[in-house]
């Protein structure tokens, strides 16, 4: 039996209920902690500021913070704690006696809890931004050191046309740089204040200074209507794992690139010795074990999203016990995103292509698209040239590399790769976030 948590009214409580009740959230809240104690600060400083707490006592407040600031790394949450904001109120309290009693006037757990929550998912979000935007720089400098060297493309796994590393590295570059923007979207989503809401109605008697509190708190807006608070909970989140999950779905597919491309039918690519592993029985094996996993996570990306589509579903308004789980499932698939972002930007900069071999795969067939359109240019109709180049098939040749480039003129194309465009496009979606 326990009897160490806040809204404790006196009476023991059932360790089983707390385990219960708390599941894994202690191990989360343990990251959470030092957003915690930011989160307590700029709420400390809003209660001097309407009068709750003096100038002396603020100044007291604040050499407490800063002393648990200093420890934060070394602070651990118990299961037996219940939550970070338990243990951040118990050793004020120890520190700082009746004063320490008075921090929580005007705020819940719930709005605490999504101050601490929205701290970490605005770094974390940035952190992934970064991570984002170096393996877009990492695509686009693969894609312009191998710009010419060319391999076929494949539809329905079937030779179709003639592509190249260039024109495969750019496109990931572009749809990552896509998905730069949707994370943008995300962190403005979690940008916003809910300090103030308490747990969804509100303080009566107190004039909270919300938005001065948000500014000293780094967020760009508030949260206006204390109900709109509760109502977000597990959209918020679900909206960062969507983003988190278009990230991963490009990373999957990267991945699976690499992999195939990797294998001695292919021979495409060569992946870093030091990022493979090796097999227990069989001495001649590289396995590729990293971009494996990577392409596996994506799937955990999703098993979290679906919690946060369904979980909030049907709950009428205001808190419920249920959401507590939409943390868990946002702050694993960060942890899972950060991972995957970490393998692509360790192999793709130490990708290397076997050329020669790519340019030998290049069979004539792959051009009778190009045979058809040379008769097109020549005012055949597309029809009538797409038979006579179906036909003329066993008669096609193979042209030169140069020939081939200069057959594609469109902007994004084999022999017009954009590279500086796609670099511009990431950046400036950077220095929008970094503003």
């Amino acid at each position: 039996m326990t009897n160490k948590n806040i809204w404790s009214k006196g009476k023991t409580v059932n360790d089983w209920m707390i385990r219960f009740t708390v599941g894994e959230d202690w191990r989360w809240d343990t990251i959470l902690l030092p957003y915690d104690l930011k989160g307590t600060r700029g709420h400390a400083i809003g209660l001097a500021q309407i009068g709750v707490l003096t100038e002396a006592e603020l100044v007291d407040i604040h050499v407490a913070l800063d002393e648990l600031d200093a420890i934060a790394e070394t602070l651990n949450v118990l299961p037996e704690d219940e939550d970070c904001h338990t243990v951040i109120e118990r050793l004020l309290i120890q520190k700082l006696g009746d004063l320490g009693k008075k921090i929580h006037t005007g705020r819940s757990r719930n709005d605490q809890v999504l101050t601490a929550l929205r701290l970490y998912l605005k770094d974390a979000l940035h952190q992934v931004m970064e991570e984002t935007h170096t393996l877009i720089q990492a695509f686009v400098a693969i894609g312009a050191e191998n710009a010419e060297v060319l391999m076929p493309g494949y539809t329905h796994y079937q030779r179709a046309m003639p592509s190249s590393i260039g024109l495969w590295a750019m496109g990931y570059a572009e749809v990552l740089t896509t998905d730069l923007r949707i994370l943008k979207g995300a962190y403005e989503v979690v940008n916003v204040s809910p300090l103030g809401s308490a747990a969804g109605y509100g303080v009566p008697f107190l004039t909270l200074p919300r938005r001065d509190v948000a500014t000293t708190l780094g967020f760009a807006e508030v949260q206006l209507h204390v109900t709109s608070v509760q109502l977000s909970r597990g959209k918020m989140e679900m909206n960062v794992v969507q983003a988190l999950a278009q990230v991963g779905a490009s990373i999957n597919r990267a991945a699976a690139d690499l992999v195939l491309m990797n294998s001695s039918e292919f021979n495409a690519v060569k992946l870093p010795p030091e990022y493979c592993t090796g097999s227990s029985i069989m001495p001649q094996k590289q396995n590729p074990d990293i971009l494996e996993i990577a392409r596996a996570s994506y799937h955990r990306l999703v098993a979290e999203l679906q919690l946060l589509l369904s979980l909030p579903a049907n709950l009428p308004s205001g808190y419920h016990r249920d959401l507590q789980l939409t943390k868990e499932a946002v702050m694993r698939a960060m942890r899972v995103a950060q991972d995957m972002l970490i393998a692509l930007n360790l192999i793709v900069p130490k990708l290397s292509f076997n050329r020669d071999f790519l340019a030998a795969q290049l069979s004539p067939d792959l051009f009778a698209t190009a045979d058809a359109l040379e008769r097109v240019s020549n005012g055949v109709p597309f029809r009538d040239a797409y038979r006579m180049a179906a036909e003329n098939v066993p008669n096609l040749r193979t042209p030169e590399h140069s020939e081939i480039l200069h057959a594609y003129r469109t902007p994004g194309t084999l022999g017009n790769l954009q590279g500086p465009w796609i670099l511009g496009q990431a950046q400036a979606v950077m220095e929008q976030i970094n503003r």
